[in-house]
């Protein structure tokens, strides 16, 4: 579900991120407003360990956020910006590429032997929240571990939030209360 980009005036970059796999779902809150997305994680479904292609589970932060200027599907190899703009003819020509387009707000896990360190590093997995090509469907299990987007979505989750946004992944559905005032959603 796309927001609109209207309604952000009042939203102040700090909030918190909750992902639902379960759901398929993306929930940002900030100052007492809720939005939520459609996404899609892991077709191999929740995981720590390292080369698993699994999304990881529990608590996280924005370590970074890269492509800030940048239009939306921009493509990024490695994190870098290629100099390309995602198209039809440019998926036609790299069949095999996985998309890492838009935005890249990569995860660094917190908790020490959970998603921290050792072979269950969620930064070292190089785990992200990023865009993807529009023709991929969202609500569906279909990546490689990260956390897939829409790109105008991840275009706007980035400019409304800032590094250290703590996002939380679980396996089951989101909670129906705001966990902070306690009022049904």
């Amino acid at each position: 579900m796309s927001v609109n980009k209207n309604s952000t005036a009042n939203i102040a970059p700090s909030g918190a991120i909750m992902v639902s796999i379960q759901q398929q779902v993306l929930r940002y809150s900030s100052n007492g407003k809720v939005f939520e997305f459609a996404i899609s994680t892991a077709k191999n479904g929740p995981g720590e360990q390292n080369n698993s292609g699994c999304t990881p589970r529990g608590e996280h932060r924005v370590r970074v956020i890269i492509g800030g200027g940048l239009p939306a599907n921009s493509v990024f190899i490695g994190r870098r910006f290629t100099g390309e703009i995602y198209s039809a003819e440019l998926s036609e020509q790299f069949p095999q590429r996985d998309w890492i387009l838009t935005r890249i707000l990569w995860l660094q896990g917190l908790e020490v032997g959970v998603n921290r360190l050792g072979n269950v590093d969620s930064m070292r997995r190089y785990i992200y929240i990023h865009g993807t090509p529009d023709a991929e469907p969202m609500g569906v299990a279909k990546s490689h571990g990260c956390i897939r987007m829409r790109n105008d979505d991840v275009m706007w989750l980035s400019e409304n939030i800032a590094v250290n946004t703590p996002v939380t992944i679980i396996e089951g559905p989101l909670p129906t209360t705001n966990l902070a005032t306690g009022e049904r959603l």
